[in-house]
């Protein structure tokens, strides 16, 4: 199995057997679902659906980190929005002096299971397609080859910055440098990382940019692809029923809107 520089984990569930572009649609059409509808049922269900195929995927424990940081956004907004949300009328508990209300923990319930949705729905692009997959297919289909770039270059920032700063403190310790012990201490050890750091960066953009260069990636016309793509789960019908979805949502959500 080859290394990429990348948060995608393999696998052979039938969520990764499903095309990039298949999966994007998805996560597009579940964010756009979560504002069209409103009621909590409808929400928590669009919640559990990308969940449900991350623990399919074998991810799911991947995705704790996110959810622990989220969790702080997730309190601020109950707390601020509980209690001075402006349509706040009726009292539904008090707290050390601190009232709640419940139309604010209502309004403020639908922004977090939107946000965890989102979160939710992007984990599932994040750990389980190959970046290198996904811009193929897009490029493939008219994306400029240097839009194609920047997306995969986004997706390799973070474990490549990880995999970085590892080899400069593994490196540094060498030296004697102590990354351990106090708050004090720790702070201190941050700096000597940052200068060698930077300078990766610079180093690997301009060794990136001169390979791709022999690569003749600036040039006109059409290019030419190394893999082949795959022929996945779902074919062609699985974006048809996403689309049939969507418009059968939107319907639905303006029959409501006419009452």
């Amino acid at each position: 199995m080859k290394r990429t520089l990348s948060l995608y984990v393999a696998g052979n569930s039938f969520v990764h057997k499903v095309s990039p572009l298949s999966k994007l649609l998805f996560v597009m059409i579940l964010v756009i679902s979560s504002y069209l509808l409103v009621g909590f049922f409808p929400l928590v269900v669009l919640f559990l659906l990308p969940m449900l195929l991350l623990a399919v995927a074998g991810v799911i424990q991947r995705t704790l980190p996110i959810f622990l940081v989220s969790f702080l956004a997730i309190f601020t907004i109950l707390v601020v929005q509980g209690m001075f949300y402006p349509e706040n009328h009726q009292l539904l508990f008090d707290l050390i002096g601190l009232h709640f209300y419940k139309e604010g923990i209502v309004f403020a319930g639908k922004i977090c299971l939107r946000l965890l949705i989102l979160i939710s729905a992007f984990s599932l692009i994040i750990f389980t397609v190959d970046p290198e997959e996904l811009v193929s297919s897009v490029i493939k289909r008219g994306l400029s080859p240097r839009l194609g770039y920047v997306i995969l270059s986004v997706f390799q920032i973070i474990p490549q910055m990880m995999s970085t700063i590892g080899t400069i403190t593994d490196a540094q310790r060498s030296r004697g440098m102590k990354t351990g012990g106090s708050l004090l201490a720790r702070v201190k050890g941050i700096f000597p990382l940052i200068g060698p750091a930077v300078m990766n960066s610079l180093i690997a953009t301009r060794e990136r940019s001169m390979a791709l260069e022999v690569r003749a990636f600036s040039r006109s016309g059409k290019h030419s692809f190394i893999r082949e793509e795959k022929k996945y789960l779902g074919g062609k019908a699985l974006p048809i029923f996403l689309w049939l979805c969507l418009v059968l949502i939107i319907i639905w959500r303006s029959f409501e809107w006419l009452k």
